[in-house]
């Protein structure tokens, strides 16, 4: 294993034109390998840092992302002047648009922002009634930018020119669908009826090309299909055609 990782830093960048550059410090950018080097780096270099000096505040951190919450303005800058030293200290920069102070709950002194993505989902604040009591909690949904990429790769199948049964066009899109809701419904499914309603306009279009039907005609024939079948495509338990 040392071997290979010792290999996989030391590996130098051919450009476009077919030069060779060494490298001499980081991880190959965009390889497959760069997030498993950066777990065994990140891992000394943050996670057992704040094991030690940090216990009391929670993170979360997958590969170079990283969350850390605390529960007061003053304590949320000290955490990130004490991170920009450690990372510093570990040859490492924060990223300077993706780095910043949230405010999910809670007054401040200054004016935060008050939403992050993190792993293809938005958490924000929400007002929730709890026992009568109106509360500000965060609010877990899938991101603008998840969305607009589920939709963009729906949109590359182009779907309405596959000259096959609905049966057949079914059982490719089952797995991708039931992938989409068992990851960003993992806590709640209403946020995602905008992506199903979505997906449920393409299997509107292959109907319109398929059956050579007009719109309306096309609307009741997938109904149809509907009632005779509900789990045909996983989606249809959360937006019905």
């Amino acid at each position: 294993m040392l071997l290979y990782i010792s290999r996989w830093l030391k590996a130098g960048i051919i450009q476009e034109n077919g030069c060779y550059i060494d490298r001499l410090t980081g991880t190959p950018q965009g390889g497959v390998i760069s997030p498993l080097i950066a777990n065994i780096f990140m891992d000394i270099c943050f996670d057992k840092w704040m094991d030690k000096y940090h216990p009391e505040k929670p993170f979360e951190r997958y590969a170079d992302d990283i969350v850390v919450h605390c529960k007061t303005e003053k304590q949320a800058k000290f955490m990130l002047k004490q991170i920009k030293q450690r990372l510093t200290k570990c040859k490492l920069e924060l990223h300077p648009i993706k780095t910043k102070i949230v405010n999910l709950r809670g007054k401040s002194e200054e004016r935060y922002a008050k939403k992050y993505d993190f792993l293809g989902f938005s958490i924000q604040p929400q007002w929730c009634k709890i026992k009568g009591k109106g509360m500000l909690l965060p609010s877990i949904r899938i991101s603008s930018k998840s969305e607009q990429s589920i939709l963009s790769r729906f949109k590359a199948m182009e779907l309405h020119k596959k000259r096959i049964s609905i049966e057949a066009l079914a059982k490719e899109l089952r797995p991708i669908i039931r992938g989409i809701i068992n990851y960003y419904g993992k806590f709640s499914t209403g946020h995602l009826r905008q992506v199903c309603h979505q997906i449920n306009v393409r299997l509107l279009k292959w109907v319109k090309w398929e059956k050579g039907l007009y719109k309306m005609k096309s609307l009741h024939w997938l109904r149809a299909k509907f009632k005779t079948n509900p789990q045909l495509f996983p989606h249809w338990l959360l937006v019905n055609p």
